[in-house]
């Protein structure tokens, strides 16, 4: 079985059917883009497998267990994080304290692992260790999509689903996101990408699935030429 499944799955936001029977697949490892215009059900995707939404039909599966109906903060401890669009910078709190509530995620981690993992992280991301004692909700609009994740990842996610992170950025800040989600996939960590620059995030993609109007229309491998071709024209028309 896939590390991720999703079996007909279907999400409704009270009268409105947003989703209606997806099916798709994460293998360990893999980058998978989910593409699509705005208000197709992308984001609903994401919100569902991390159980921000619930599933109202449908299964899914993380590395063999079900996940429908169990609470987003059990989700999240069993290996999957989600990077939501608007961040969710805390504000109030430091870059640090943004960073260390990302261990509330892995509880088992001892107060020197957290440590070590703390400093991983500002060796991953220098730009925060120089802005550790800044506010979060102050940094620039780059340095807090790099914080989100860098949240994300201090609950040691086998999983991450990463939505629209390079939104608004400056092309300088884009190549470092794209950069350090290369990086991540060398170190294991299979990525969902919800992304607008579709040209862009093929050539991180292995796999990629289209949505329109809350269901899968188009999948493929991302390095196939005609495959890519045809999600291209699919999301131009």
């Amino acid at each position: 079985m896939s590390m991720l499944e999703l079996r007909d799955v279907h999400t409704h936001y009270g009268l409105s059917h947003v989703l209606q029977g997806i099916d798709l697949r994460v293998e360990p490892g893999e980058v998978v883009g989910l593409f699509g215009r705005n208000g197709v059900g992308k984001t609903t995707v994401m919100k569902t497998i991390a159980g921000w939404v619930q599933p109202s039909q449908g299964d899914i599966h993380f590395e063999s267990r079900p996940l429908a109906g169990i609470p987003a903060e059990q989700i999240s401890r069993q290996g999957i994080g989600l990077v939501p669009e608007d961040r969710r910078i805390f504000p109030g709190l430091t870059v640090e304290e943004n960073l260390r509530l990302g261990f509330m995620q892995a509880p088992g981690m001892s107060r020197a692992e957290r440590q070590r993992k703390l400093e991983a992280t500002y060796t991953r991301f220098p730009r925060l260790a120089d802005r550790r004692r800044q506010m979060g909700t102050t940094l620039s609009g780059g340095e807090q999509q790099m914080l989100a994740i860098a949240r994300v990842l201090s609950g040691a996610p086998k999983l991450l689903l990463i939505d629209e992170p390079t939104e608004g950025l400056a092309p300088m800040i884009v190549e470092d996101l794209f950069r350090l989600m290369r990086e991540l996939t060398q170190d294991g960590i299979a990525i969902v990408l919800v992304e607008q620059n579709v040209h862009l995030a093929l050539e991180l993609t292995d796999r990629f699935y289209l949505v329109e109007r809350g269901q899968i229309t188009l999948s493929g491998d991302a390095r196939e030429t005609t495959a890519r071709a045809e999600l291209i024209e699919r999301i131009s028309v």
